[in-house]
């Protein structure tokens, strides 16, 4: 997964004190919770996604955890669509903190996320205009 040049959406995320152990670190459990706030402020803002239409369910979470997030830590997510399929469509997140001016990434994630018909129960082919949103916000070549 390439660094930071590659993306291009980045949130800010608020700490909650409940998000820490007793090392005084976010505990490893919240970071999976991190990854659903920045993919949904992600898809909001970037992609307009269309949840009256088609829903998505997450395949696949997987999580790199590279260095500790602490309560004072000014933390960012970097969100971006690195693959485009009929039906899924992979994202990748870069968790950082910002240290004197300098990030610091803290975790590396990937979900496979699925466009899902709730009323069938089934996966069903990313909706063309959201596919086209991803497609031209990450300046991606169609597949």
């Amino acid at each position: 997964m390439d660094q930071l040049g590659s993306f291009k959406y980045k949130t800010n995320l608020e700490m909650r004190f409940a998000d820490f152990d007793m090392l005084g670190h976010a505990n490893n459990a919240v970071y999976f919770t991190y990854l659903e706030i920045a993919r949904t402020k992600y898809w909001k803002q970037a992609v307009k996604w269309d949840w009256k239409k088609t829903g998505v369910v997450i395949a696949k979470a997987e999580l790199e955890y590279i260095t500790p997030i602490f309560l004072e830590d000014k933390v960012h997510i970097y969100v971006r669509t690195s693959r485009i399929g009929k039906s899924s469509f992979d994202l990748d997140y870069l968790i950082v903190k910002t240290e004197s001016n300098k990030e610091t990434v803290c975790s590396k994630g990937k979900t496979v996320c699925v466009a899902f018909d709730y009323q069938t129960q089934k996966a069903t082919p990313i909706p063309e205009d959201e596919k086209n949103k991803m497609l031209q916000f990450e300046q991606l070549a169609s597949s």
